[in-house]
């Protein structure tokens, strides 16, 4: 009966702190576009580019700061946003293909 209970006790929820890590957040790559096209994070949080198409696309700051090189279908590229602001991002590949970061204190 006690190693029922202490089974029982293990298996219970952990409740876990704010601030333990940030948030990581998924955009997918699929039918030529980036989803969703905007993304608003908070300061911190790690977004995770999961490439879902045939074709190879790439994940590239407009103002040229980063780039994920080329992504093949089912590979991915993370990158974390510290700072506030817009981050603005597109695929080299298919320039007509547009991204919008949100990086703020209020965002969820």
């Amino acid at each position: 009966m006690l190693l029922a209970a202490a089974l029982g006790a293990a298996l219970l929820p952990v409740p876990v702190t704010a601030g333990t890590a940030p948030a990581t957040t998924t955009v997918h790559i699929k039918d030529d576009a980036f989803v969703p096209k905007t993304l608003t994070v908070k300061p911190g949080a790690t977004v995770t580019f999961v490439n879902d198409d045939d074709d190879a696309h790439t994940v590239t700051a407009d103002d040229g700061s980063w780039d994920s090189e080329g992504l093949n279908q089912r590979q991915l590229w993370t990158r974390a946003f510290a700072k506030a602001g817009t981050v603005a991002y597109h695929c080299t590949v298919h320039p007509f293909m547009h991204g919008t970061i949100v990086v703020g204190s209020a965002a969820k």
